[in-house]
């Protein structure tokens, strides 16, 4: 199975040169780890600030400069920063070209979850519904299962909605997967996963063609 910091590296494939991405909460943050290099994109942290880097080194500690997972960061040379209505205008407006986003439920039809756990407390939703309502791609970084083993790829959500049919790639511990208007379309397979063990841990509807390849990180 994938590491988070695995999970991160393989999306971080994803990324296009001349891309704005948002990085949210969680395992997304690694993805500023993995920029291929010299590749030319724009990290984006919603509470202000474009152009992050990856994290810091000890000596470039600065608890100044946080990400929007209160993470401590680095910025790159050009960077900026700005308020909270700048930073939401430029999500809103739909510059931001890739968000990466955790995840505690998925369903077959690119619904998320991603916010609340009713009875229990929560700050606030974020950014959350801005970014799932106006990203032009969403690629969720997630744990397959929960702690009890049960499936996160569902048929229908049971947690309160995010956003609805946003979702376009899944990179879990397991595999990566597309959303389609069929369902979860297996990709690649974690180094040592079958698809069997993908079919058991997905309770919405997976589809599989052909062989599938083995993710390379």
């Amino acid at each position: 199975m994938l590491t988070k910091e695995q999970i991160a590296k393989r999306i971080a494939q994803e990324l296009k040169d001349g891309y704005y991405v948002n990085l949210g909460i969680g395992i997304p943050t690694l993805v500023a780890n993995y920029v291929p290099e010299g590749m030319d994109v724009t990290l984006q942290s919603e509470n202000g600030l474009l152009g992050m880097g990856p994290f810091p080194t000890e000596e470039e500690l600065d608890a100044d400069l946080i990400n929007a997972g209160k993470q401590t960061v680095t910025t790159l040379p050009g960077s900026v920063f700005f308020d909270s209505a700048t930073s939401f205008a430029m999500i809103r407006s739909g510059r931001v070209d890739l968000t990466v986003l955790g995840a505690m439920e998925v369903n077959d039809k690119g619904d998320i979850a991603n916010w609340k756990i009713p009875g229990k407390m929560v700050k606030g939703m974020g950014g959350a519904m801005d970014l799932v309502a106006s990203a032009q791609n969403i690629i969720v970084a997630m744990q397959h299962t929960n702690r009890d083993g049960e499936s996160k790829l569902l048929k229908e959500l049971s947690l309160p909605v995010t956003g609805l049919g946003c979702v376009k790639k899944i990179v879990t511990n397991l595999c990566v997967m597309d959303v389609t208007a069929s369902g979860f379309e297996l990709k690649e397979l974690a180094p040592g996963v079958s698809i069997e063990d993908v079919k058991a841990a997905t309770e919405g509807k997976l589809i599989v063609n052909g062989k599938i390849p083995e993710i390379e990180v």
